[in-house]
This record gives C-alpha cells, sequence and structure tokens, in this order.
C-alpha cells in the first residue's frame, strides 16, 4: 500500500490496521500482539526475509526484529518521538475535523521527508556508479 494513496486513510482506524496483522508471528502469551501493534499506529507490511515488519502508517517508522515481551507503544515513541499519531491524547473518532487536518498536514510532512530521502539516496547511488564509469575510463580501464 502507498502512502500517498488516500485510501491510506482509512489506516487512522484501529480496526483497518489491525487487519493487515494477519501472519503476524507473535500472537497469544506476547506483548507485540496484532491488537497491541495495531493501537501503537502500526501496520503490518512483511518481506520474504522478514516476516516481522510493521510500519507506523503515520510516520513510517519501520520496525523489525520484534521479541515477544517488545511493548508496541514504548517501541514506537523510543523510535519515533516526533510520530504526532503515538502521542495522541484523544481516539481518531473524537478528533474535530480542524484537529484530523492538522494532522493530516503532518502526516504529509512524514511522507515527503520519506520520499525526499529515497530520491536522494537513489541519486547518491546514481552518481557513486557514474563516478565509478568516469575513473575507469580516464585510467583507459575501459
Amino acid at each position: 500500500m502507498e502512502p500517498f494513496n488516500e485510501e491510506y486513510i482509512k489506516m487512522y482506524f484501529y480496526e483497518n490496521r489491525l487487519k493487515t496483522f494477519e501472519g503476524w508471528p507473535f500472537d497469544e502469551d506476547c506483548t507485540c500482539t496484532p491488537e497491541n501493534m495495531a493501537k501503537a499506529g502500526f501496520i503490518h507490511t512483511p518481506s520474504e526475509n522478514s516476516p516481522d515488519i510493521a510500519m507506523c502508517f503515520f510516520c513510517l517508522k519501520e520496525l523489525e526484529g520484534w521479541e515477544p515481551e517488545d511493548d508496541p507503544e514504548k517501541e514506537h515513541k523510543s523510535h519515533s518521538s516526533s510520530c504526532h499519531f503515538i502521542s495522541l491524547k484523544k481516539k481518531v473518532e473524537e478528533l474535530t475535523v480542524e484537529e484530523f487536518f492538522k494532522l493530516q498536514k503532518e502526516r504529509h510532512k512524514f511522507i515527503i521527508n520519506k520520499s525526499c530521502n529515497e530520491a536522494i539516496t537513489k541519486f547518491e547511488d546514481a552518481a557513486k556508479l557514474r563516478r565509478a564509469e568516469i575513473i575507469k575510463t580516464a585510467m583507459g580501464e575501459e
């Protein structure tokens, strides 16, 4: 699911986040149950190599390597203290329209930041490759 997609707004709601935790490796007798993960703002975004990747739908912080006793809310706060969702004092359903739009503005800042950082990394990687090619050419190693 693409964070720019407006379908993503559905992730503000606990039930929709909880649905993403199908196949989550931690269940009963754990602190990081799907329910606690969803309450802390996480959605399950597994990959082939990492079945326990969870990402905050709001700040886009990805965490993996979960242990059964990890507290999702504490982990979220410690790894992304600037996330406005985890520090909300009200339920999403209780927000005024103005509060929701302010929250959405903050969410878009995270999205733009992540997108820009990915573009910068991609550019830097391409620049390194090109530089290596130029050096090879200059040294006659074609």
